[in-house]
């Protein structure tokens, strides 16, 4: 059950080391709070390998690369990897540069994720191994719509079954698979797109997700992108007329603190495809 995922959450309150991009760190540290976990926030080389050896899950997002925070992903990502924590790569912007394309897969052949997370260019980057994206944001071209879905639906599974981690891809439909199953996802607004970072705190949640429900990483993946979709559904209803994507922002964060199971349960929008 979604709903069980979440109660885990809340429960185990895992620690979060996230080496993530300073556009968004704030945002993430807070979605991480809202959601029940407790994020720690070290990218300086000397200090990210111990502080992550006492989390319980490791968050990886390359949206603003330097040659220090290169060096402590794949240091801490090692260490993490080592003691069997739960681990996420973001590959913000692959496709976009030389840089972020070549160091996500360099992190890829280096590290055991448990979770890619990224839009339709960035993952599609990757199982490639070259692409193209509209700056941070998935080109169009990419987009997951009804009328390609059983076949992107293969394609995650697909690139799932090739790197042993669980996939998800987002975007108008979301797509959370393993090497057998895929969870398609129609929760969120498109206004969420207005705001810096609602993918980054998504990031973040998923790995909080993962951390609290070990060996069921497809259902806490899933839980947490539907968390995410139906905060931003909750946030939007809540604006008021003179509101706009900084309140919005703020909306999405509370309506994750006070998501239930229940409300989980009750506003997931998902099918499960074989």
């Amino acid at each position: 059950m979604l709903g069980t995922c979440l109660e885990n959450v809340r429960e185990k309150s895992p620690l979060v080391h996230s080496i993530t991009n300073y556009v968004t760190v704030n945002d993430v540290a807070n979605a991480i709070l809202a959601a029940g976990a407790s994020p720690i926030m070290a990218d300086e080389p000397s200090d990210a390998t111990e502080i992550t050896a006492i989390c319980s899950a490791l968050n990886i997002n390359i949206g603003t690369l330097n040659s220090r925070t290169v060096e402590a992903m794949f240091s801490a990502g090692k260490r993490a990897s080592e003691l069997g924590h739960a681990l996420l790569l973001d590959p913000v912007g692959a496709g976009a540069s030389t840089l972020r394309t070549q160091t996500a897969l360099k992190l890829m052949r280096e590290i055991r994720f448990d979770v890619i997370r990224g839009n339709a260019s960035e993952i599609k980057t990757l199982a490639l191994g070259s692409g193209t994206t509209h700056g941070v944001d998935a080109d169009k071209a990419d987009a997951v719509s009804d009328s390609n879905l059983a076949f992107m639906a293969g394609f995650v599974r697909n690139f799932a079954r090739s790197t042993g981690a669980v996939i998800a891809l987002t975007g108008a439909i979301d797509l959370v698979a393993d090497g057998e199953t895929c969870y398609a996802i129609r929760n969120g607004r498109p206004e969420m797109g207005r705001i810096t970072g609602t993918g980054c705190m998504l990031s973040g949640i998923m790995a909080a997700f993962v951390a609290a429900n070990p060996g069921n990483v497809l259902e806490a993946c899933a839980a947490s992108v539907c968390v995410m979709g139906l905060a931003g559904e909750i946030g939007y209803s809540h604006l008021q007329a003179h509101e706009g994507n900084s309140s919005y922002r703020n909306r999405i964060i509370d309506a994750i603190y006070n998501m239930t199971a229940e409300t989980l349960e009750g506003g997931a929008k998902y099918e499960v495809l074989r």
